[in-house]
């Protein structure tokens, strides 16, 4: 079974269940969806129920309307599907006017606003897969945003560091930075505003009940984008200066994607497309496979060295490639296939690292052309395989919150780049190279897991090191999350100013210190991370297996994540 190695010595932290399960970022979210699935809801209704949970305990990192993309598995088809959850540049987006007022940057504020995409997301999910209302499944978020939470330890240090950035906008300030002082562990955190936003959309709900649940969950999404709260949107952004105007949220809506498959060691590994970063997750375990990894012990400095190394080129080409497929070619069949595989494997040096960001590969047949902690995780995997796997996302530091909404549309513009010639740059109607992917992986026996990790650029390297130490070094799901982790910075930060630290390796320090002293006589900017830090990511994990009789699932204590089950 994925990540439950009966045969292992010691063993990690994990839950172990026969019926269902969820992981998530926060302990609320995931008790959240474990009430619902005690309610007899399936695992779609369960992931939306603590994604939006994430919204409001989370609202320093995640955006209740922010980003949201989802991956789902019905067990009934075993096909899976995912739905974007991202918004797209307002239709008066100008790169010209970034190019020429703001010195090629994209400044915080509203000019950085995509359309919000998560309440679409979820109510998508919920009416073409779940089985509630959303008045069910939004219960515990309302509650949350209207009678408080206790500020737990990662919001109380993300305010904190973000406390200047908060200060721009004096309705952040006075929610996050009551007094002029960054909330606290422990104070009692209210969203009422947020709290009225979530009830009106209950109402709706209700009042368009009478035609059923589909056509219900219709009016909630015309409520949040064509009623009053898109109104009361554009209408801010009409006054303030903002791009983003009626009928672009009118005329919004989610949608499906393909997702991008990658075979590795007999697991199927589904990643969301190169409208985000997912597949390079597939292009460094391609360029991985024949490598002679294996060979190498955990962690040691060869270890460390190949796979650094693989990342980087990986990374390479998602500068030089990735964005959104309705606008640019992203040649992803020829990036993920084994003759491109071995061409950019044979480019790693074993006793040398790359100094800076590799040149991009060229696919045959096609030319060649600083961290961030936002973003929260959830995965759920009900009594029937159902499997259910989001990464919703959105700070609430660098825009505005809506006066009489209590949220801030996304601004995930932040993630696109104003050089013409980048395959991700502004424009109206596309969307940004999205770092949050969530994942599904099917074993060829047919046991299932559904796992993901906020982090930003450090996302995918964390999950391919989780996936490396479930199959080549044989760990369950909690030494899987726990074993210390590294991350290369040798590449544009998908994030603005997009910083770039040519060599950089972040290493947390339980790696010995003579590996670190050899990556770093190879060539590495070795950067020694604490023992357990949330800059590696924070991996939530659920895995079933193929006869369905046992769960198994594991949250990562670098963050205030947490797994519920039975």
């Amino acid at each position: 079974m994925l990540g439950l190695n009966s045969n292992a010595q010691s063993f990690g932290r994990f839950v172990l269940g026969g019926r269902h399960m969820a992981s998530a970022g926060h302990y609320a979210a995931a008790h959240a969806a474990f009430l619902i699935l005690e309610a007899g809801g399936n695992a779609v209704d369960a992931g939306v129920a603590g994604g939006l949970v994430l919204g409001i305990v989370q609202s320093d990192i995640v955006n209740f309307a922010g980003v949201a993309p989802i991956m789902i598995r019905m067990a009934n088809t075993g096909r899976v599907v995912t739905l974007d959850g991202l918004g797209v540049w307002p239709q008066r987006a100008d790169v010209q006017y970034f190019r020429d007022a703001c010195g090629g940057r994209i400044p915080p504020g509203l000019l950085r606003t995509v359309t919000p995409a998560a309440p679409s997301a979820w109510i998508t999910a919920l009416r073409d897969h779940g089985t509630m209302r959303f008045a069910d499944v939004a219960q515990a978020a309302l509650v949350l945003a209207r009678d408080g939470f206790p500020v737990h330890p990662t919001m109380a240090e993300f305010v904190s560091a973000k406390a200047n950035d908060y200060r721009q906008f004096p309705l952040n300030t006075a929610l996050f930075l009551p007094d002029d002082t960054p909330v606290k562990v422990g104070d009692h955190f209210v969203q009422t505003e947020l709290a009225g936003t979530i009830q009106h959309l209950i109402d709706v709900e209700q009042a368009a009940g009478r035609h059923g649940r589909e056509a219900a969950l219709e009016a909630v999404h015309d409520a949040f984008y064509a009623g009053d709260i898109a109104r009361t949107i554009s209408d801010y952004h009409a006054a303030e200066g903002g791009w983003l105007s009626y009928d672009d949220l009118a005329n919004f809506r989610v949608r499906y994607e393909e997702p991008v498959l990658t075979r590795w060691k007999g697991l199927d590994v589904y990643t969301c497309g190169p409208w985000c970063q997912g597949p390079v997750l597939g292009q460094i375990l391609a360029i991985l496979d024949g490598s002679g990894l294996e060979t190498f012990a955990h962690n040691s400095a060869d270890y460390i060295h190949l796979v650094t190394e693989a990342m980087k080129l990986a990374f390479a080409d998602r500068e030089a490639f990735y964005g959104d497929p309705r606008f640019v070619d992203v040649p992803l069949a020829q990036l993920l296939s084994e003759r491109y595989a071995a061409q950019r494997r044979s480019a790693i040096d074993m006793n040398k690292a790359a100094a800076a960001m590799p040149a991009p590969g060229t696919p045959i047949g096609h030319g060649a052309q600083g961290p961030s902690p936002d973003t929260s995780y959830i995965a759920v995997i009900d009594r029937h395989g159902n499997t259910f796997s989001a990464t919703p996302s959105d700070t609430s530091y660098d825009t505005p919150l809506i006066p009489g909404l209590g949220l801030c549309p996304s601004s995930r513009g932040s993630q696109s780049f104003t050089a013409p010639d980048h395959p991700s740059c502004v424009g109206p109607g596309r969307r940004p190279r999205l770092t949050p992917n969530p994942c599904i992986a099917v074993q060829e026996d047919g046991s299932v897991m559904a796992f993901g990790t906020p982090g930003g650029d450090v996302q995918t390297q964390a999950m391919l090191q989780f996936i490396l130490n479930i199959t080549l070094h044989g760990m369950d799901l909690g030494r899987a999350i726990d074993a210390p982790r590294f991350a290369t910075y040798s590449f544009p930060s998908s994030f603005e100013p997009h910083e770039y630290w040519p060599g950089r390796l972040s290493i947390e320090n339980r790696i010995d210190s003579a590996v670190r002293s050899d990556l770093a006589a190879r060539g590495h900017q070795i950067i020694e991370w604490p023992a357990m830090t949330a800059m590696a990511g924070a991996i939530c994990a659920v895995s079933r297996d193929a006869s369905g009789r046992t769960l198994i699932g594991s949250a990562d204590v670098r963050r205030a994540s947490h797994t519920v089950g039975w």
